[in-house]
C-alpha cells in the first residue's frame, strides 16, 4: 500500500498532458477528449466543469484507471494510473454511494482497510475515527437502507478517506441529495478533508458554479464534446469555512442563460459586494461579466 508521505508533496499530484480519448460505436469513431493538459497540486481541490457530456467524468476515470487512456499521458504523483492505483492511491466517491446493502455502515467503511490487509485492532480503530469526523459515530451498526441519503455519502465518503489516500476523486458526489442536504455536505467536506492525516489532492466534476467556487481552489472549464480545457481559474477568496451562506446566497444572483450551451451566467461581481467578499484579481469574478458565457464566450441578453 503506498503511504502518503511528505516526500510526495515535492512531486504534482496528477500531470496529464496531451490526452485524448476516443470511443467507438455503431456509429463510428465518438471523439471524449482531446489534447487535455492539466496539472493538480498536493492538497489542491481542483474542479471540472463544463456542459453535459464534455467528457468531465471520462476524464476523473482514465485518472482513476477505471478505463484505459487513449493518447497522451497521465501520472499521479509520478505513477501511471495503473501502479497508483495498485497502490492503493485513490480514495472515490461517486454521484451514488454504492454501499453494500449487506454490511453495516462500519463495515462498509472498512471494506478497504480489509482489502489491505490491515490488521482487525487498526483498522476498527481507523474506523471508529472516520465514523465521529462524519457525524455517524451512532450508526455505526447501522445497515445502509435505513440511513438517509446524507448519511449514505457520508459513509461514501468515509470509506474514500479510510487508506489516507493522497488523491480524491469525487464524480458529482452531491448532486443526488436535496439541496439542504446538499449544502451541510458542501460546507462539511472541507473540514473532513482537513482532519485528514495529510491533505489529499481533489479533483471533482460538478455542474453548479456555486459548488465550484466554494469548494474548489482551481476551476479548469471544459469545452463541448470533445472536451479541452478553455481555461484555468483559480479561486482566490475568504476562508471558505466563514463565508458559507455567503457563497450559497450567490447564486440567487442568476442572469439569463447562454443560448448556445445554456449555463447560467452569474455576475459575481454584484453578489459578491451584496455580501461583503472581496474579488481578488485574476479570481473567477472577472469571468463572470453579466454579458459573457464562462464556457464559450457568447454574448448573452
Amino acid at each position: 500500500m503506498l503511504r502518503f508521505t511528505r516526500h510526495m508533496w515535492l512531486m504534482d499530484a496528477v500531470t496529464i498532458y496531451g490526452l485524448s480519448k476516443t470511443y467507438e460505436t455503431p456509429q463510428g469513431p465518438l471523439a471524449a477528449l482531446d489534447n487535455v493538459s492539466l496539472r493538480v497540486a498536493p492538497g489542491e481541490i481542483l474542479a471540472l466543469i463544463g456542459p453535459s457530456g464534455c467528457g468531465k467524468s471520462t476524464l476523473l476515470r482514465l485518472v482513476g484507471d477505471l478505463e484505459p487512456a487513449g493518447s497522451g499521458e497521465i501520472r499521479v504523483f509520478g505513477r501511471d494510473p495503473q501502479a497508483a492505483r495498485l497502490a492503493r492511491s485513490y480514495g472515490i466517491a461517486f454521484q451514488a454511494p454504492a454501499l453494500l446493502d449487506w454490511r453495516t455502515t462500519a463495515a462498509n467503511v472498512a471494506l478497504p482497510l480489509e482489502l489491505a490487509g490491515v490488521p482487525p485492532a487498526e483498522r476498527q480503530a481507523r474506523v471508529a475515527t472516520l465514523l465521529e469526523q462524519v457525524g455517524l459515530a451512532g450508526f455505526a451498526d447501522t445497515l445502509p437502507r435505513k440511513l438517509s441519503g446524507g448519511m449514505q455519502q457520508r459513509a461514501a465518503f468515509a470509506r474514500a478517506l479510510a487508506l489516507n489516500p493522497a488523491l480524491l476523486l469525487l464524480d458529482e458526489p452531491f448532486s443526488a441529495l436535496d439541496e439542504l442536504t446538499r449544502e451541510r455536505l458542501q460546507t462539511d467536506l472541507p473540514a473532513l478533508l482537513a482532519d485528514a492525516e495529510l491533505r489529499p489532492a481533489v479533483i471533482f466534476v460538478t455542474h453548479s458554479l456555486n459548488e465550484a467556487v466554494f469548494l474548489a481552489d482551481r476551476i479548469a472549464v471544459m469545452s463541448a464534446r470533445p472536451g479541452c480545457i478553455l481555461r484555468e481559474i483559480t479561486i482566490d477568496l475568504p476562508a471558505r469555512a466563514a463565508m458559507g451562506c455567503a457563497m450559497r446566497r450567490v447564486s440567487t444572483h442568476l442572469w439569463p442563460r447562454c443560448g448556445r450551451c445554456c449555463v447560467s451566467v452569474c455576475d459575481k461581481a454584484e453578489a459578491f459586494a451584496a455580501y461583503s467578499i472581496p474579488p481578488a484579481s485574476g479570481s473567477l469574478c472577472e469571468y463572470f461579466a453579466p454579458t459573457s458565457c464562462i464556457l464559450c464566450s457568447v454574448a448573452v441578453a
